[in-house]
């Protein structure tokens, strides 16, 4: 069979599924403003739960208010007539996901949330449906078509859309930060690009402190013992006042000048660069790049000549920091 026959029908389903989104473009309201706000102040717990493929839908809605501060699960419909409404309390907030709001496996659930006074948002189309009825607030889905008139595609996609939004919205309304996102995110690649400089800089006894007037042949030796490639030079009252490179020591010892009996001082680099705890590790490794350096150390921005930790670049390339 000729694979190119399915070009066109591919363009038709996602075409149809583009008009979904145009039409629920047009459709949100108040109404919408209502649910974020509700979801964002939320005290306990959001439930998401539909039948069949907006059931589906109702987890990965669930799942992403979730990792954007959120706490939210799914509930199955099919089972919360056995027990499992168990898992609703009052302050929780309802979202019941159903195209025709008429779904049998839902009605014992709105009872439920009617019996005992829980917020109930009802994402659906049908006006005339028990579930639209039933809502304090309703989030009304466009009337679309179907692939094929009858796969749940266009509709789907509509309740997806419709949930990000909510879940974007209602982060932007708790000022749900990058780096309370990072706190949710420790593992996989976008952990790791979010990792902040202080998640992986070294400190405390591993930092080669030397004071500046510190002979250089005293001071190679904490340079041989640390195994960083550098020296953090400081001076009054901790204030860090230059670095000296293993760069720099086979230049001078290149060139055959006897600088071992000199004060660190004399060799050290002045106006080190440096980086604050709080930025990304990915803009600690681009500032390496651009510098050509393989170092930075680490301040406050506080606080800017106390050195609290230095960053290498092999620790962040390590950390799969790109």
């Amino acid at each position: 069979m000729n694979s190119k026959k399915f070009v066109p029908l591919a363009k038709d389903v996602i075409n149809l599924e583009i008009k979904a989104l145009q039409k629920l473009k047009k459709n949100i309201n108040n109404s919408f403003n209502k649910a974020v706000h509700h979801i964002a102040s939320c005290q306990s717990k959001v439930i998401l739960c539909g039948v069949g493929k907006s059931g589906l839908i109702a987890s990965k809605i669930a799942a992403t208010l979730a990792s954007v501060g959120t706490p939210s699960f799914s509930l199955a419909a099919s089972e919360a007539s056995h027990g499992d409404l168990g898992m609703i309390a009052k302050k929780d907030i309802l979202i019941l996901i159903s195209y025709s709001g008429k779904t049998e496996e839902l009605k014992n659930i709105i009872q439920y949330s009617k019996r005992n006074k829980i917020l109930l948002i009802g994402i659906v189309c049908k006006k005339d449906s028990i579930l639209y009825k039933a809502a304090d607030i309703k989030l009304l889905i466009p009337q679309v078509i179907e692939a094929e008139g009858i796969i749940p595609t266009s509709s789907t996609t509509a309740q997806l859309a419709l949930g990000d939004a909510l879940a974007i919205s209602a982060m932007k309304l708790k000022k749900f930060s990058k780096m309370d996102f990072k706190k949710l995110h420790p593992a996989g690649s976008l952990g790791a690009q979010l990792k902040t400089v202080e998640d992986i800089m070294i400190t405390g006894n591993k930092i080669p402190f030397v004071n500046e007037n510190m002979e250089v042949k005293k001071a190679l030796k904490i340079l041989t013992k640390k195994k960083l490639g550098i020296l953090v030079i400081r001076g009054k009252n901790k204030n860090t006042t230059g670095i000296i490179t293993d760069g720099q020591i086979r230049r001078y010892t290149e060139k055959n000048f006897n600088f071992k009996s000199l004060p660190v001082k004399k060799i050290m680099t002045k106006k080190p660069v440096s980086i604050d705890k709080n930025e990304l590790a990915a803009k600690a490794l681009n500032k390496m790049n651009s510098k050509k350096i393989t170092s930075l150390i680490v301040n406050n921005k506080k606080k800017p000549l106390i050195t609290i930790g230095v960053v290498h670049i092999h620790t962040i390339l390590q950390s799969n920091i790109s």
